[in-house]
């Protein structure tokens, strides 16, 4: 590689180059600085995160770095600024209760850049190297968060669960890899698509793209690679969770776009009955599985799930209304989850103890009236209730997929969606008309500025949703 062409691909990649200089100097000050740091740090690094995100907002160049491995473009620029806001908002989350939470370590703030970092480099994959490069990045940062309360047997069984599947799905998407490398003879994005498009594909090349769909399914935690999701969201502190189901799912969603709308967009018929599959089993087993859950964690874990499937309805059309569809979910759904994860930080005693189960929820209308009214707004939302943000993100994601004639599928969803109501009805229901269990501690102001902005967002987002559906719009014609 030449200077001049190393030199036009570091200033294509300088956010990840700033984010990863910024990691190692943020563990320096940690390191130096002792475990009083840790305040210190986590400001820091809210404040890098945030300075990366800002570059990303008026960089506006477009191409490819290192060899075509790496590509910045409309796509990549929203999905990162998705990313960075996930990880921004769980980082600002865990500040007030660090302590309580045993999340007062400063390595605790540098883990979460390095995940970042990892999913930005995963966002701009064009190769199938960068692609596992940047997975690994990111995987063996969370491994790592989900065990951080080293004193906690749930914390510690959730990252050991975590990282023996996540070494699973990591091993078969390598796997998968090779195959397609051995069927194909190239890693690139591009090149595959060209070998693909000249030439009939062979059953190797579809058994390596099945393993790398898998893997990246794990990610997004799509059934059946969905069975960490419940015992790691319950298990982690509540931070944590709230990062696993924000950024980490972003970035998962991204890079899935990216290789079957890239590499394997030639047999779209062959990949588009794997996804299909998928969508169908995450909406019906998020919408059963979901109503016994008495804790609050575990039902959106399944919910989570649920959403998943309903993102890949979009994914599954092939088309530029189905892209423009799921990236518009994400964002969505990403707002939800932080926003409702904010309110599950909040249930905490006056004593200083945290509660998980939905029942803690009773009466909470006459207790914390904001916040019951957010939570409202943020299950109905969820549930896709006009004129609510959710309702928005599911309806495009069916009129992709109807436009693609997958009538069924549609179908499907709409009537999993009904199922899925259910419970989310159900936490309403105990927060307006039954009588309060707990009295709730105060709610710190950082939480309240979180579950409020989000809960402002769903609501007025038939106001403001015009410039983000535009914006999506223009992601998803960096494929097409």
């Amino acid at each position: 590689m030449t200077a001049e062409l190393l030199s036009q691909s570091l200033r294509l990649a300088l956010p990840e180059v700033i984010l990863a200089v910024g990691a190692l100097a943020l563990l320096m000050i940690g390191v130096f600085s002792g475990e009083k740091s840790a305040p210190l740090v986590t400001g820091l690094a809210i404040a890098l995160l945030a300075v990366v995100g800002a570059m990303l907002i008026f960089m506006t160049g477009d191409g490819q770095a290192f060899g075509g491995a790496f590509v910045s473009d409309t796509f990549a620029r929203f999905m990162k600024i998705l990313a960075l806001i996930g990880s921004i908002t769980a980082m600002v989350m865990s500040m007030g209760q660090a302590k309580a939470l045993e999340l007062d370590k400063f390595e605790f703030p540098v883990l979460l850049v390095l995940a970042t970092l990892g999913m930005m480099v995963l966002i701009s994959a064009n190769d199938l190297l960068a692609f596992y490069l940047g997975l690994e990045l990111m995987s063996l940062a969370l491994y790592v968060v989900a065990a951080f309360s080293r004193d906690s047997l749930r914390s510690t069984e959730a990252g050991l669960k975590y990282f023996v599947l996540g070494a699973l799905s990591s091993g078969m998407m390598l796997y998968g890899m090779s195959l397609v490398y051995g069927f194909t003879g190239n890693t690139g994005f591009d090149e595959i698509a060209t070998v693909l498009s000249s030439e009939e594909r062979g059953l190797g090349l579809i058994f390596g793209m099945v393993f790398i769909l898998a893997g990246a399914c794990f990610k997004i935690s799509a059934v059946p690679f969905h069975m960490w999701t419940p015992d790691v969201y319950e298990g982690a502190p509540t931070p944590v969770t709230a990062f696993f189901a924000s950024a980490p799912k972003v970035a998962a969603m991204a890079i899935l776009v990216r290789v079957v709308s890239e590499a394997f967009l030639p047999i779209l018929s062959d990949w588009r009955q794997i996804i299909v599959f998928v969508a169908i089993a995450s909406m019906l087993l998020g919408s059963f599985a979901a109503i016994g859950q008495k804790n609050i964690k575990r039902l959106m874990a399944y919910s989570s799930i649920g959403h998943m499937g309903y993102a890949l309805v979009g994914l599954s059309a092939g088309t530029e209304t189905g892209v423009s569809g799921v990236v518009l979910y994400m964002t969505i759904y990403m707002v939800m989850t932080l926003g409702t994860f904010a309110c599950i930080m909040a249930m905490r005693r006056e004593d200083g103890t945290y509660v998980e189960t939905v029942e803690d929820l009773a009466g909470l209308s006459s207790t914390k009236p904001f916040m019951a009214l957010v939570l409202t707004a943020l299950m109905f939302s969820m549930a896709g209730i006009p004129p609510l943000a959710g309702f928005f993100a599911k309806y495009f994601v069916f009129v992709a997929a109807i436009e693609a004639k997958l009538y069924a599928l549609a179908i499907i969803g709409v009537l999993s969606s009904v199922v899925g109501a259910y419970y989310y009805l159900r936490i309403v229901k105990l927060m307006w008309f039954d009588e309060p269990k707990t009295q709730f501690a105060r709610v710190p102001g950082e939480l309240r500025l979180i579950f409020g902005l989000s809960g402002l967002f769903v609501v007025a987002y038939v106001l403001i949703g015009g410039p983000i559906g535009s914006a999506a719009s223009a992601a998803a014609k960096s494929f097409f």
